[in-house]
């Protein structure tokens, strides 16, 4: 599997002195302090698409670093399919003729696949993959690092309408490519990121799965996720001191209130200031979590600044977005192989979808619309109350389909005859 990595790039220059070549740093240009560089599996670097995000990095195209490791995260994907043992081997320089052979056709083609049959990615994410290797594939044809006996694809032109400053409606002319993949969203309704809630059952079954597979950082994990709506990069982010100074709610026996958001160390979206509503059995469950041996081994291994993290991995080390997404590959291929058939295009932040939906179930039964909307939004560090009336909507329309799935049942399974032995000649 293709890895990505980060340097830090010092920008060199040659001095020629007498009949020899000396480097040294060039005081003109900047250093590059995380420079993202891809590897594929044996250690070998992709230079091409090395070069194509220096080049990137170096403004020539007035792109800055945040632009060119997201580009670099899309050709990582790339080339980590690229890579796969159970498929063949393709050159991606090559284009044969056929263009069902080329690797950047079979690439478009499993996109669209984890898109729209397996649910993987949403679509806003197979358009911007797509057209991060494009984009590549355009400075590599440039630059000749790819064959051209054959075209790589067909271009058109489209124009965009568009209105100026003072009114004057305008046309703009853009390059587009046949291979390049609409931004269309999967129909059915759909909560945050474009992702399905968890049936509570299912959640359940998650829990005590990692439970019992021994997977106790992860099963915290997915608990606080389940059980008070964090997201990843909060739960990431708690330190055991911030469990330690939970208060009860005085309006919620059985829950505490845990600060998260700016000045406090733990990370919100958008830097939403609030409180994480945690259930007290998960509270001192986390405490108990907080000082065991398992904890005290990998605090011991972490650096100062990191100690206090309440989630650390085996090395010491904070969970960032690369080592997680390890943790849950793995747990997807482990639950699946378990029987959990559920997980198989299972994503952490599911575990929010599913708490909002639980807790707006509840709090339509007791309250109003805008009551139970006030309260999930605070509950869930919502920026707005866009996102939170999709749960409404959810909430809503699931026993609508549930009484037409079983009415439809009941109405026209006997008109279907499945016993194909009494059509036989």
């Amino acid at each position: 599997m293709a890895k990505l990595e980060f340097i830090r790039f010092t920008p060199m220059r040659e001095v020629v002195e007498g009949d020899f070549i000396r480097w040294e740093p060039d005081r003109l240009a900047k250093p590059i302090p995380k420079l993202p560089q891809l590897f594929w599996d044996s250690g070998e670097p992709w230079c091409e698409a090395n070069h194509w995000a220096l080049t990137k990095a170096n403004g020539m195209v007035g792109a800055d670093i945040k632009t060119v490791t997201a580009l670099m995260k899309h050709l990582a994907a790339y080339a980590s399919w690229l890579e796969r043992p159970e498929r063949p081997k393709l050159d991606w320089r090559h284009f044969p003729m056929r263009q069902a052979d080329r690797a950047i056709v079979q690439f478009r083609g499993e996109l669209i696949r984890q898109r729209d049959i397996l649910a993987l990615i949403r679509p806003s994410t197979a358009t911007a993959r797509m057209a991060a290797v494009i984009q590549f594939y355009r400075y590599a044809g440039v630059h000749g690092f790819v064959e051209r006996t054959s075209p790589m694809w067909a271009d058109r032109q489209v124009l965009i309408p568009f209105f100026d400053d003072v009114g004057f409606k305008r046309t703009m002319m853009r390059i587009s490519s046949e291979l390049a993949i609409p931004n269309r969203a999967r129909p059915g309704a759909k909560l945050e990121d474009g992702l399905i809630p968890l049936r509570p059952e299912h959640a359940e079954l998650l829990l005590k799965f990692t439970k019992e597979a021994g997977l106790i950082e992860l099963h915290y994990m997915l608990a606080l996720g389940i059980l008070s709506g964090a997201r990843l990069e909060t739960v990431s982010t708690l330190e055991v001191r911030h469990i330690e100074n939970a208060r009860p709610d005085a309006c919620m026996p059985g829950f505490y209130l845990v600060k998260v958001g700016p000045g406090t160390g733990v990370a919100t979206k958008f830097d939403v200031s609030g409180e994480l509503l945690v259930p007290t059995f998960l509270i001192d469950a986390l405490k108990g979590y907080a000082y065991s041996m398992q904890r005290i081994r990998r605090q011991a291994l972490a650096s100062e600044a990191n100690r206090g993290r309440l989630f650390l991995t085996v090395r010491g080390n904070p969970y960032e977005p690369q080592s997680f997404n390890r943790l849950m590959t793995d747990l997807r291929r482990r639950a699946t192989a378990g029987g959990l058939r559920f997980m198989e295009s299972f994503k952490f932040h599911q575990t929010r979808a599913t708490y909002g939906s639980m807790m707006m179930e509840l709090a339509l039964q007791v309250t109003d619309v805008k009551s139970a909307v006030a309260f999930l939004r605070d509950a869930m560090l919502h920026k707005d109350e866009t996102m939170t009336f999709r749960y409404v909507r959810f909430v809503q329309n699931t026993p609508v389909k549930a009484l037409i799935s079983k009415e439809f049942t009941a109405l026209f399974s006997g008109v279907i005859d499945r016993d194909w032995n009494k059509f036989d000649a």
